[in-house]
């Protein structure tokens, strides 16, 4: 084996949680933009909707979720996503709308993944 050298990758655990109605791959540390939840700025949430969580050794996938998992996470605040144009037009009887929306968000920092 002259010549190879092998590295380990540091093991990484990750979780998948759903909110808003959408899923999510965390891990500790990761910021991530979530739909608008009801809750202040620089207060602590626990996720407790968790799909799977992975250490790089094993995985763990919830039927539909996995028990007594949840993710912590504090609240970094809210914000607005990019101005989106909806233009709404019908041929021939002179029907236009032009209507714009920016979806508003909270941003999430990932603390911890309690299994």
């Amino acid at each position: 084996m002259a010549g190879k050298t092998t590295t380990k990758k540091k093991s990484k655990t990750y979780a998948i949680v759903e909110t808003g109605g959408k899923q999510y791959k965390v891990s500790a540390g990761d910021t991530i933009d979530v739909e608008r939840l009801p809750a202040e700025e620089g207060s602590t949430i626990e996720m407790d909707r968790v799909l799977l969580i992975a250490d790089g050794k094993k995985v763990n996938v919830g039927r539909p979720t996995v028990e007594g998992a949840k993710v912590i996470a504090d609240v970094l605040g809210e914000g607005k996503g990019e101005k989106i144009i909806v233009f709404k037009y019908k041929p021939k009887v002179h029907y236009r709308r032009k209507i714009g929306h920016r979806q508003i968000y909270t941003r999430l920092a990932i603390k911890e993944i309690v299994c």
